[in-house]
């Protein structure tokens, strides 16, 4: 028996990262207004460290989509895995070569060379793993993404893609 109503416990988890960083903020303002020598100079560096934890946990709150969603997205050493109820399948994070939102649905859509596109429900169980993974994509706008998961467009967009790489295969003259 809980004495925290679900509703309640529901949004201190999701508030958790943020919270978590409001409270070293305040530590680290605490022992930048009182303490002295070293222990204001820690208290400085904590304070900053917390602003950029604090700017982080807000973007993963806003990438959190909740969960209840059909399939389960494992991320696990590079590999993208999404077992759906009718569809699923893997895909190697070095091998992305587009990432796109679909509004119908929602659902990301992931393109591999060689593989039908991947497409994985933003409320899938797990999907909130998906902001690391995505976060390696080399010019990845974070911010972008997070505004067309708020307000997507009609029609499903392209929000990264990987440039050609150079082919570096040898030559015989």
């Amino acid at each position: 028996m809980s004495l925290v109503r679900p509703a309640a416990s529901q949004s201190l988890r999701r508030w958790r990262e943020v919270l978590v960083a409001l409270g070293l903020a305040a530590l680290g303002l605490w022992w930048v207004l009182t303490g002295f020598g070293l222990l204001r100079w820690i208290g400085w560096a904590l304070l900053i460290s917390a602003a950029a934890l604090g700017l982080a946990a807000l973007q993963r709150m806003r990438f959190r989509r909740g969960a209840g969603g059909p399939g389960v997205v494992v991320v696990d050493e590079g590999l993208i895995a999404y077992l759906g109820p009718e569809t699923g399948g893997a895909v190697a994070l070095s091998e992305i070569t587009a990432l796109a939102l679909d509004p119908m649905g929602p659902h990301w859509v992931l393109s591999q060379p060689g593989q039908p596109d991947l497409h994985i429900p933003l409320d899938a169980e797990g999907a909130e793993a998906l902001f690391d993974a995505f976060a390696v994509l080399p010019g990845l706008r974070t911010e972008h993404m997070l505004a067309r998961m708020r307000r997507p467009g009609p029609a499903p967009e392209t929000l990264w893609q990987r440039h050609a790489r150079p082919t570096t295969h040898p030559r015989l003259h």
